[in-house]
């Protein structure tokens, strides 16, 4: 069975002909690392699900600074969900970090499952629901808790991160400066 199949079944159960209906609308790449698969500005037309590699969505603000959003490992769904659901131009970029192999499904083509198998709306009503309590638990973190408790959440919830991903992205995702993180990293591993 598939990554993908297998990562629907955590939440939905299809049937053998509702999962090649499913297959039948999705397209599946690979990209190498450093590819740009949606900048800011751009309306987001697809959701990515990750079958191998890494991906993160980032914003940069006025002083080019690079703030990361979110992650995604093998096994997860990543995009820009204001943009994918207004259709409106976002702004995060989506960029590969690690050669990666990506199925990608149009929003057009869900809207067309959704009608053809409705059980796939719970599914992704629950991905919906579990982005936002993880974002609103990121926002909570950010509001009151340390760098180094923000740290050490980041090692739990991607253990396989910190041996590929820079440590400057690493301290974008908790909201520090790199020189703050080395500091803080070297500080931590002499305990």
């Amino acid at each position: 069975m598939s990554l993908l199949i297998q990562n629907i079944s955590k939440h939905i159960s299809l049937t053998p002909e509702e999962q090649l209906l499913f297959l039948s609308k999705t397209e599946t790449h690979t990209f190498k690392a450093k590819t740009i698969l949606l900048n800011s500005g751009q309306i987001c037309k697809h959701s990515y699900f990750v079958n191998s590699g890494i991906l993160r969505s980032f914003n940069i603000n006025d002083n080019i600074v690079e703030h990361i959003l979110t992650f995604a490992c093998e096994g997860w769904w990543i995009g820009d969900m204001y943009s994918l659901i207004s259709q409106k131009p976002g702004n995060l970029f989506i960029e590969v970090l690690e050669d990666a192999e990506i199925v990608m499904l149009s929003k057009e083509n869900q809207d067309f499952l959704y009608a053809e198998i409705p059980k796939l709306e719970r599914f992704f009503r629950i991905l919906t629901e579990n982005s936002l309590v993880a974002n609103q638990e990121r926002l909570m973190d950010n509001l009151s808790l340390s760098a180094e408790e923000r740290f050490e959440k980041f090692r739990r919830k991607y253990p396989t991160l910190l041996q590929k991903v820079p440590q400057k992205q690493i301290a974008s995702y908790i909201g520090v400066t790199p020189e703050f993180f080395s500091k803080m990293k070297s500080k931590l591993l002499r305990k």
